[in-house]
Parts: C-alpha cells; sequence; structure tokens
C-alpha cells in the first residue's frame, strides 16, 4: 500500500512539492491543504483521486488534526507562524513531520520569548521521543543544505581555524532588470524580516554582536567575486553564527565563522538607508486612522509591483557555499563545497523552490522508509550527507567540491 502525504501550503515550496512527489508510484495519495482561492484549479493539473484539496485555515487546529491522524507523514510549507504550532499537532498525532523552517526565530530578540521557545521545543522533542515520531526542521536550503555541506566539510579536517556559509537567491544576469537587481524567490515579508535580524559573528576568536539594522552598514558586510556567478556578491551576516559553533563542535577553536546573506551590489547601501529611515519597523505608526507597520507597507510595496517578479522567461539563481580552513594531517587546508542552481524554464519551477523543495521531498521520504536512526526534533544536522546529496543529484543539483592548500 502507497504511503499518505500531507502537505500543508500550496505557496512556492508547496507547489514544488507538490510536483516533485505526486507521480510517485509509491505514494497513494496528497491532501493538500491551503486557504487559498486557487486551490482546486491548480489541483486540477494532477491525478484526480490521488491529489486531495482541502481547503481551510491552519490556525483552527481542531480541523488540522483529523488529516494529520490519516497521514504517514506531514510536509509543512506554511508561514513561519504556524511552525511549532503544527509540529506539535503532528507529534500529538503521533506522525512524523518535515519542514525547512527555522523552530526558534532567528529574529526573535525578546528573552523571554526565546526561552519560551526553547522550553517548548524541549518539551516537544522529549513527546516526540516517547510517541516514536521524527520533527525534522530546518530542512531546505539555507538552513538544510548549508548545514549537510558544513557538516561534511569539518569532518575532513582535523583543526578548523575559519567556518564561513554562504548562502542566496539572486536574479540570474537575464534577471537583473529594477535598480535594485533583486527580485522575490520567497516569502517578501519573510525577507524584509530576515533583514531585521541582529547578527552574531566570531571574528578572532571573539564574539562580536552587530544589532537590528546594522548588518548593512559599511564594514560589515565583503565581497565575494565568483566567475560563476557573473557579477560580485555583497555577503551580509545572517542571523547568529555561534549556536551553530557549537551545533558543530567548533565553539572553543573557531577563530573565524560566519554565515552571510549574498546580494548583487548595491543591495547593502539601500536597505541600509531603508532600515535607518525605518522602513523595516514593525511599530504601526497609524496614518488616517489605518494601523499597517512600515515593514508590511514596505513588502506590499515592493511586492505589488510587476519589476521585482519574476517573469515566465527570467531566471533566478540560488546559491550556498561552505568554505572552512584549517589543518588535515598537518597541513594548512582550504575546502570548499558549492551549490549553484539556476530555474528550470521547462517545468517552471525555480531554482529556490528546486533546491528547498527537493530537500523537503528527500525528507520525507527518508523519514517514509525509516532511514533515521533519531527521534525527536532534528535539523539537518542529524541528517547524513550520503543521504541527501546524492538524492539531489539525481534532480540535477550538482554540489562542487574544491581543496587547496591555505598555506
Amino acid at each position: 500500500m502507497g504511503k499518505r502525504i500531507l502537505l500543508l501550503g500550496l505557496g512556492m515550496q508547496g507547489k514544488a512539492v507538490l510536483h516533485d512527489l505526486a507521480n510517485r508510484t509509491d505514494i497513494s495519495r496528497i491532501v493538500v491543504v491551503d486557504n487559498r482561492a486557487d486551490l482546486t484549479d491548480h489541483l486540477r493539473r494532477y491525478p484526480t483521486g490521488k491529489i486531495v484539496g482541502c481547503h481551510l485555515n491552519v490556525a483552527d487546529g481542531t480541523s488540522v488534526v483529523p488529516l494529520i491522524q490519516d497521514s504517514d507523514v506531514v510536509i509543512e510549507c506554511l508561514p513561519s507562524i504556524h511552525t511549532l504550532a503544527m509540529g506539535k499537532l503532528a507529534v500529538d498525532c503521533g506522525v512524523s513531520l518535515v519542514s525547512s523552517m527555522y523552530y526558534l526565530n532567528p529574529g526573535e530578540q525578546d528573552p523571554d520569548t526565546i526561552n519560551s521557545i526553547r522550553r517548548q521545543i524541549g518539551q516537544l522533542n522529549d513527546r516526540a521521543k516517547e510517541k516514536g515520531v521524527v520533527v525534522l526542521t530546518e530542512f531546505g536550503l539555507d538552513p538544510g543544505l548549508d548545514l549537510i555541506l558544513g557538516a561534511r566539510a569539518l569532518k575532513e579536517l582535523d583543526e578548523v581555524e575559519q567556518f564561513n556559509t554562504y548562502g542566496a537567491g539572486i536574479p540570474a544576469p537575464n534577471a537583473r532588470t529594477n535598480a535594485l537587481q533583486y527580485k522575490f524567490s520567497w516569502s517578501i515579508i519573510g525577507v524584509m524580516k530576515a533583514y531585521r535580524r541582529p547578527a552574531r559573528i566570531i571574528t578572532g576568536g571573539r564574539v562580536v554582536t552587530l544589532e537590528s539594522g546594522k548588518v548593512f552598514e559599511p564594514g560589515n558586510f565583503h565581497i565575494l567575486d565568483l566567475a560563476e556567478i557573473g557579477a560580485p556578491l555583497e555577503c551580509f551576516p545572517n542571523g547568529d553564527s555561534v549556536p551553530y559553533a557549537r551545533m558543530f563542535g567548533i565553539h572553543d577553536t573557531v577563530r573565524e565563522m560566519g554565515r552571510y546573506t549574498c546580494r548583487l551590489p548595491g543591495h547593502c547601501a539601500f536597505w541600509n538607508i531603508m532600515s535607518k529611515c525605518g522602513f523595516l519597523d514593525e511599530k504601526p505608526p497609524g496614518v488616517g486612522g489605518i494601523q499597517m507597520s512600515p515593514i508590511e507597507f514596505t513588502a506590499a510595496l515592493l511586492g505589488s509591483q510587476e519589476q521585482f517578479h519574476y517573469a515566465l522567461n527570467e531566471q533566478d539563481m540560488a546559491f550556498i557555499r561552505i568554505d572552512v580552513r584549517g589543518k588535515s594531517g598537518g597541513k594548512k587546508t582550504r575546502i570548499v563545497y558549492q551549490l549553484i542552481d539556476t530555474r528550470d524554464l521547462e517545468s517552471g519551477l525555480t531554482a529556490m523552490q528546486r533546491t528547498v523543495a527537493f530537500t523537503l521531498s528527500i525528507g520525507a521520504r527518508l523519514i517514509l522508509e525509516g532511514k533515521l536512526r533519531k527521534q525527536g526534533v532534528l535539523t539537518a544536522l542529524d541528517v547524513p550527507y550520503e543521504m541527501v546529496i546524492p538524492a539531489l543529484e539525481r534532480y540535477g543539483l550538482h554540489v562542487v567540491r574544491r581543496e587547496e592548500s591555505a598555506g
């Protein structure tokens, strides 16, 4: 008997997951949950009976529970506000789940909220182990593939001095057509909120904290110039690298470490001004009796313009790079893992959809096939390289490895 999948969310990533799994013979049914008006129309392109649409609001958890109970695995592709709640529901139902999202929002700055979420994740981990299920989080591109490739690179060194990771979703050369040289390949408000995050990097063996809005300032970003990208990249700190130093087991030894987002030239100067002028603030100023936060306004304004969306003949690029330096066999060594993908114009799937959604699909299949040894709340760090990267190759997503002397 084929497996039953519950797909929560039919946004950009959900559509790509469905595209990938719809015709697999080992899956007997996929129930797709969303409250979008075009749900039924979109599902008409898939086999009738195997793909079932369910129009409901996931905020009403009671209506989702029967669907979870009738599934073998849940693939969660919802906005971040629903992520942890869906994980709790899945565990309560004794069903495993995979998500590309963080369970602890890297942009959260309130200490009480952070501690509360950590407690909830700890409790969820305990319950998931008791139920014998997996909650696989941070299993997309970034976070996700960056963690898997990073862990692989670290195993190849005896000592680690420098560990930098880079992630980007940018227009390919044929789509760099607006003043920002940027178009949205995932949630617009998600991008805006990521730009508000404070950041921590390790430099000279010391932790350096950059407050919200500071990451775009000159001196806080650097340039990465790769011929295969076709332009220099501005790389600014993305969230907190310190917990990952601990997770990787290099916190006490690494001298330089950062997680960086990459954009085309001019991006940092623009958003440095926008941030300092309040366009990313979350407190509504109240204009003409309308309460809308500046960050919501900014997302709505940019999202309403065609120039910030990809046309059907335009391509995006998804990019992950792991750059690790240290010693191997007593010799100074640099190891780089890199993945670059572009939109598949035949299927219409963007590079961001392919790299995130196909990774999610692989995670779901690993769970269904019982290949993950651990139970509880996991991240991509708990999944070996060998289980993921060869599977990605079959989608045409190629990881390139380079090793050189760093002496």
